[in-house]
C-alpha cells in the first residue's frame, strides 16, 4: 500500500514542475496568466471503519487554476497596444470559424483589409456608434473596421484608442471617425476559462457566458493605450516553488525506496 500512496505523490509532483515550468516558460508572453496546482488528500473508509484508526493512500491533484491577477504594464509608444487596468477582457472574433474569444493582450495591429487585429489574426469587437460617436448597442459587437478613406474621400492616416475605449481613425484631410467603442467582457468565474493558447481563453459553462460593457464603466477597467500588460508571472516565486515540487519528489521517491528496503528485509527473514 504504502508504493501507491507514495506513487500519488510522485505523480502529484510531476503535475506540479509542469505548471511551474509552463509558469516560467511564458515569463515573457504578454496577457499570459499563471497556474497553481491545488492538491487534496485521498481517503478510503466505510461505515464501520473506525474514524481513530483511518489511514489515508495519497493524494490527488484537485485543481490547476488561473491567477488572473493584474500582471505589469509596459509602455510601447504604440497606439494600438492596449492595457487593460482594471478587471475585463478584450473580445475578439475568428474570421473563419465566427469563435468568439477573450484575450488579455492588447497587442493589435491593422491588416490589410482594414480589420483591427490581434496576433491570432483575430478581429477586435465594437460596440457600434452612430454618426456623433454614441453607442447605439451594448449586446452586440461588430468587427473593428477602418474605412481606407472618409465620407469625403480622404485616405486613412492613423488610428488611436481614448481611455474610454473609442477607436478613432484620422484621415489625410485632418477630421477623425470614431468606429466603435472596445467592448470588454467580463465573467463570474473568470477561472473557469478555457485556455486555448496564444494567450486566448473561451468561455466554458464553468466560467458562464460574458457580461459586456464600455471601459471606465461599472466593473471594467480603464484603457491605458500604447501599453501591454504583460505576463503575471514572477520569477522569484516560481523558482522558490519549483525547488519545493523538486523536494516533493525526492520526499515520496525516498518513501518508495525506504518501502523497498522494508519488503526486501521481511523477504531476508526466511532466508
Amino acid at each position: 500500500m504504502s508504493f501507491y500512496t507514495s506513487l500519488t505523490g510522485l505523480k502529484n509532483a510531476q503535475t506540479d514542475l509542469g505548471v511551474i515550468s509552463h509558469n516560467i516558460a511564458n515569463a515573457e508572453t504578454s496577457g499570459f496568466k499563471k497556474s497553481r496546482t491545488n492538491f487534496a488528500d485521498i481517503v478510503a473508509v466505510s461505515i464501520l471503519t473506525d474514524p481513530s484508526l483511518t489511514t489515508g493512500i495519497g493524494s490527488r491533484v484537485a485543481s490547476i487554476t488561473q491567477e488572473m491577477s493584474l500582471g505589469p504594464i509596459e509602455q510601447t509608444g504604440n497606439a494600438l497596444d492596449v492595457a487593460i487596468n482594471g478587471e475585463g477582457l478584450f473580445t475578439t472574433k475568428a474570421p473563419l470559424s465566427g469563435t468568439t474569444q477573450f484575450t488579455r493582450a492588447g497587442s493589435f495591429s491593422v491588416d490589410g483589409n482594414g480589420f483591427i487585429t490581434n496576433a491570432s489574426s483575430n478581429r477586435l469587437q465594437l460596440f457600434p456608434v452612430n454618426a456623433a460617436g454614441v453607442i447605439t448597442s451594448t449586446t452586440s459587437t461588430v468587427d473593428a473596421l477602418v474605412p481606407a478613406t472618409n465620407a469625403a474621400g480622404a485616405d486613412f492616416a492613423g488610428v488611436s484608442v481614448n481611455d474610454d475605449g473609442a477607436v478613432i481613425a484620422s484621415y489625410a484631410d485632418g477630421s477623425n471617425t470614431s468606429i466603435g467603442v472596445i467592448a470588454l467582457a467580463d465573467f463570474i468565474a473568470p477561472n473557469g476559462l478555457k485556455q486555448i493558447g496564444n494567450s486566448n481563453w473561451e468561455a466554458t459553462g464553468i466560467s458562464g457566458a460574458p457580461t459586456y460593457g464600455q471601459p471606465s464603466t461599472s466593473q471594467y477597467g480603464t484603457l491605458l493605450s500604447g501599453a501591454v500588460e504583460r505576463s503575471n508571472v514572477d520569477i522569484s516565486e516560481e523558482l522558490v516553488g519549483l525547488i519545493t515540487a523538486q523536494r516533493y519528489f525526492q520526499a515520496n521517491a525516498k518513501a518508495i525506496d525506504t518501502a523497498t528496503q522494508i519488503s526486501q528485509t521481511i523477504i531476508n527473514l526466511r532466508t
